[in-house]
């Protein structure tokens, strides 16, 4: 599917620690700006507790779970949006992600330097935000300038564009994110998705904490949480020094002993990466058999064909239908023919909305 989230902030707030901690692809970390110049893309495994459930039931030879792409951009400075630092290569790459990953410096230590001599992490949000809304508004006025005259024309479709046009160069100029504009329709929605805008992608914030504040937070996660109340965007508390000791950690049990330790019930890495998954509208189905219990992405709301696709393009060319069982009910009943026999599996047409946690048997002719 190939959907990415992008990590984002300013430099040395601890994004590289955090994307070292989530990927094998080992990102360098330095305490100086821009020691992350080429974006580092990592595929992350989604940890998926329904998996190894299954598989107790199923005794599959193998497990494959599914997987986000999350990238590292280089650090941000004031004035990226007229070429300051490295910023028309991050803003280049930041524009090809689908949802941003903002993460945000929650900690004092006078042996991490801070670009601007003291420890703000709303200052640094707004430093970012202003950065992004400043390219996006260029790009609107470029398009305004170019529809304005078909609209007056009598152009219907230009018309609509326009609209949405001086909608977003509002906001934009007010120092909001174009994600606050409310579209009315799919033809707005149409003309939106089209214009590719930064501050249109959704936003998870990460407060990056030290050791003491993992569980409880601190006054500037506090912070964060009142400057972006209106936003409607996901906060997360990790601490990125103590996910790296973690994954130094040989075993499962011994990171659970050691989560244990610190009163945390699930690692911030496998937080982030559920987060992650969700911010991009990503859910999964389930395929369970004595070759393999699987999990597989897709689009919320995408229908049975498009799900099918998603295995193999022959899947949704010749599909004729699905056989779905809920994972609730293969759980309680414990195999596939016990779930049959109480009538509980469905048999869907092409107009099925998958939900997450299906199981599903594909059929299909070609």
């Amino acid at each position: 599917m190939a959907l990415q989230c992008g990590i984002v902030g300013l430099p040395n707030v601890g994004k590289s620690t955090l994307f070292n901690c989530l990927s094998n692809a080992k990102a360098q970390s330095a305490n100086f700006p821009f020691c992350t110049i080429e974006p580092n893309v990592g595929v992350i495994t989604v940890p998926d507790e329904r998996l190894n459930k299954l598989a107790e039931l199923v005794h599959p030879a193998k497990i494959v779970p599914t997987t986000v792409e999350i990238v590292d951009i280089a650090g941000l400075v004031k004035g990226a949006s007229r070429g300051e630092g490295l910023g028309n290569k991050f803003l280049a790459n930041i524009r090809e992600t689908d949802a941003i990953i903002h993460v945000l410096r929650c900690f004092d230590d006078d042996n991490v330097t801070h670009v601007d001599g003291t420890v703000d992490p709303v200052r640094d949000k707004e430093v970012i935000d202003t950065e992004l809304q400043l390219r996006d508004l260029e790009t609107i006025e470029g398009r305004i300038s170019r529809v304005a005259k078909m609209a007056a024309a009598g152009d219907r479709d230009a018309k609509v564009q326009h609209e949405v046009l001086k909608r977003y160069q509002e906001v934009l100029t007010q120092g909001k994110s174009a994600r606050s504009v409310v579209l009315e329709n799919k033809e707005e929605e149409k003309v939106a998705h089209d214009l590719f805008l930064l501050t249109n992608k959704p936003v998870l914030y990460v407060c990056n904490v030290d050791d003491a504040s993992a569980v409880t937070g601190n006054k500037y996660v506090d912070a964060v949480r009142e400057a972006v109340k209106d936003e409607n965007a996901e906060i997360l508390v990790v601490a990125a020094q103590t996910e790296s000791d973690i994954a130094e950690l040989d075993t499962y049990e011994e990171r659970q002993m050691f989560l244990e330790e610190i009163g945390l019930k699930e690692s911030g890495v496998n937080r982030l990466i559920k987060a992650a998954y969700k911010l991009l509208d990503l859910e999964t189905f389930l395929t369970a058999g004595p070759k393999e219990v699987r999990a597989w992405t897709y689009r919320k709301g995408s229908k049975a064909p498009q799900c099918a696709g998603v295995i193999h393009t022959d899947f949704e060319r010749g599909f004729i239908r699905a056989e779905i069982i809920k994972y609730e009910d293969f759980i309680h009943y414990g195999s596939e023919a016990a779930v049959k026999e109480a009538g509980k599996m469905h048999i869907e047409g092409k107009d099925y909305v998958f939900q997450d946690g299906d199981i599903v048997v594909f059929r299909f002719n070609v």
